[in-house]
């Protein structure tokens, strides 16, 4: 642990260790992002521009720590590091049509001012929730490690955000797996308008490196050559030896958390204090003093600089606002995918019979196997093979960097997925439960939801999520929650309720590069049977499969549904009393409209049947889509049958009654005398 003294140092400056055209340069890359600055807060002022977050004293710590990285390495920068952007060469030209919502700004009009990334430049974008950009990094960080890159990714926060969750869980998966991440701390003081004091209670936050058993250095925030020295310095430590760093940078803003918020809160004798150690007027001065840089240098590059400002801005002021088209939207949403390369769906003439577990077990083997960037994650699924055993043996046969155990931080390992997809590899998370999945909720629903939306990034994740009831497990292991993510747009949803498609649907999920939640009930995994291909097929997403024909009455199901309906269906047409068609969605997200109204077309009496709770439950929205496209077809009602709206509960004989199983037949009767 090194803690630096900066009250002496914070404005010191050598000569001689660079060359008077380095020292320039940087201050061309310094000043670039202060004159940008100024001119939003003019525009600001004339009403030509909404919003501005200003890092007016903070543009060292960007710039120098841009500097010290390498081009083909990543820099995951936060809404007050402009000069991430500038220095990384991405023209102003557009970086202003992005903050004015421009069609031809980076995110085309969806996303805000900082809010985006670039392949293209090295840079992901934030998001407003601060503190899940960490665990990202730490799958950046991964990818390069297991690619024996040599590499370093930068990943910033404020002093405010590290109080979230996100941040312990980040920097101790990084601190674990012995990643190169270098995790800078921009110490400004201030979490908006609370001061420090309020926040924590360390005196330092290289403090807080030491509970995590790595390093932690802190730097002088207002000192561009001691930040680019450092960061450079620490930046070559972890190429050659992989590990992370915390990098606390001293420093001070000197505008509000944004414009509309001023700085009443701020004593003014901290303004008096900062304004002394001004990042870029010192630097300038100093080179001037030194004879490095003189009075006409000076005035010529800023006059350069204000004047290609001025040109860009008079282009994207120009430049068409966005026009909303549904189509062209909702096509951004997920990453295009053709379809998988695999034979589709063979036949099962002879296949072996396979439990549930073992059809998902030998899908998720074979697609390591084709697959060799997957990188599977979670919860005790090395050595152990996970809390269901479905991943037991894959250590000997993939290794431990590809079958990872993880702390218990879900958020941080489903930001680390999507870190690895922006590398260009797959990941799988296994929640232990899905009952678990709220802790990597903003992750999933705010990340890997709405990444391609924002600026074409994919997300090739896979979250398994072993789900359900039955099992007497009681209310935090027992939920069916696929209704907290088909309702976000980005994601996909798949639900198999057999050997056959849990496997071939599992296969396509892993081809598609979008981020696809896969539900596993668990009650189905040892119980359920069924013939199954012993090589490699798919199964295509949005394809609902007929279980049953029937011309009676139509029962729209999933998952563990699927017996309930198809058990049913076959007593009622052994007794003479109905033909039920059975209809098994498969995928929810995407959803087979056709089939479903196929369907009710045919026998125009519908039930809805699901094993989550009735309100909210994906019975709603299919009522919903057969009165708007099929409303003259019926006959009867639109019947939903479902779980009570409580949690699920403990005992056996209350789960049995919670659950809609034991109320089927009476509804279908019920519908079937309509």
């Amino acid at each position: 642990m090194s803690t630096l003294t900066t009250e002496d140092r914070q404005m010191r400056f050598e000569r001689g260790v660079h060359s008077d055209e380095f020292l320039i340069a940087t201050y061309e890359k310094l000043v670039f992002p202060r004159i940008i600055e100024e001119k939003m807060l003019s525009l600001l002022r004339q009403g030509k521009i909404s919003k501005w977050f200003s890092g007016i004293g903070q543009e060292a710590i960007s710039v120098g720590a841009t500097m010290a990285l390498r081009a083909d390495e990543y820099i995951l920068p936060m809404h007050r590091n402009l000069g991430v952007f500038t220095t990384r060469g991405m023209p102003f030209s557009k970086l202003f049509a992005q903050w004015q919502g421009k069609a031809t700004g980076y995110s085309k009009g969806r996303e805000r001012s900082f809010h985006f990334g670039s392949q293209e430049h090295k840079v992901v974008g934030m998001i407003s929730h601060l503190g899940p950009q960490l665990g990202i990094a730490d799958g950046i960080a991964l990818a390069h490690k297991l690619k024996k890159e040599n590499a370093v990714t930068i990943v910033f926060t404020g002093d405010g955000a590290t109080s979230e969750g996100d941040f312990h869980e980040s920097v101790n998966v990084a601190a674990v797996w012995d990643l190169p991440v270098l995790f800078i701390i921009e110490n400004n003081g201030y979490g908006l308008s609370t001061p420090s004091r309020e926040q924590f209670r360390m005196k330092s936050f290289v403090d807080k490196a030491i509970g995590y058993g790595i390093e932690g250095v802190q730097i002088a925030g207002n000192n561009i050559l001691e930040v680019y020295d450092n960061i450079a310095k620490l930046a070559d430590s972890v190429r050659e030896h992989p590990r992370p760093i915390l990098v606390e940078c001293i420093t001070f803003r000197m505008r509000g958390h944004e414009e509309a918020s001023g700085t009443k809160y701020v004593p003014k004798e901290l303004f008096e204090e900062w304004g002394k150690k001004d990042p870029v007027v010192n630097y300038e001065n100093w080179l001037i003093a030194q004879g490095i840089l003189s009075i006409a240098q000076r005035d010529a590059i800023r006059a350069r600089l204000k004047d290609g400002i001025e040109a860009d801005l008079k282009h994207a002021f120009e430049e068409p606002e966005p026009v909303p088209v549904e189509a062209v939207e909702e096509g951004d949403v997920h990453a295009p995918f053709s379809g998988s390369q695999l034979p589709v769906g063979p036949a099962t003439d002879g296949a072996p019979e396979k439990r549930f577990i073992d059809a998902i077990q030998e899908g998720l083997r074979q697609s390591m196997e084709r697959h060799p960037g997957l990188v599977l994650m979670g919860q005790d699924i090395a050595e152990y093979g996970g809390a269901f055993k479905i991943t037991e043996g894959f250590v000997e046969l993939f290794g431990k960097d590809r079958v990872r155990n993880t702390p218990l931080c879900e958020s941080a390992i489903l930001g680390a997925s999507l870190g690895l997809s922006i590398k260009g590899m797959k990941a799988m998370m296994e929640m232990q439960f899905a009952d678990f999945v709220s802790e990597g909720i903003t992750q999933i629903c705010n990340n890997l939801a709405k990444i391609h939306y924002r600026w074409g990034q994919n997300a090739d994740v896979v979250v398994r999520m072993p789900t359900g009831a039955g099992v007497g497990a009681g209310p935090f292991h027992s939920q069916s929650n696929e209704m907290w993510f088909v309702k976000t747009p980005g994601l996909k949803v798949a639900y198999p309720s057999n050997p056959y498609d849990a496997k071939g649907l599992l296969m396509t999920a892993f081809d598609d590069p979008n981020p696809v939640m896969f539900f596993e009930h668990k009650a189905m995994y040892r119980s359920i049977t069924g013939p199954v291909p012993e090589q490699p097929y798919s199964i295509p997403f949005g394809q609902a499969r007929v279980v049953r024909e029937g011309a009676d009455l139509s029962i729209i199901t999933y998952g563990m549904g699927v017996h309930w309906a198809t058990e049913l269906a076959d007593r009622m047409a052994a007794s003479g009393e109905a033909q039920l068609d059975v209809i098994d969605l498969r995928t929810l997200v995407p959803l087979d409209v056709e089939t479903i109204l196929a369907s009710v077309k045919k026998t125009g009496k519908v039930l809805l049947l699901h094993e989550d709770t009735l309100t909210g439950g994906f019975g709603g929205e299919l009522a919903a889509i057969i009165a708007e496209q099929a409303f003259e077809h019926l006959d009867a009602p639109i019947v939903r049958v479902a779980s009570w709206d409580t949690p699920v509960p403990f005992a056996i004989p209350l789960e049995q009654g919670f659950l809609p199983k034991g109320r089927l037949k009476e509804a279908v009767e019920q519908l079937l005398r309509y």
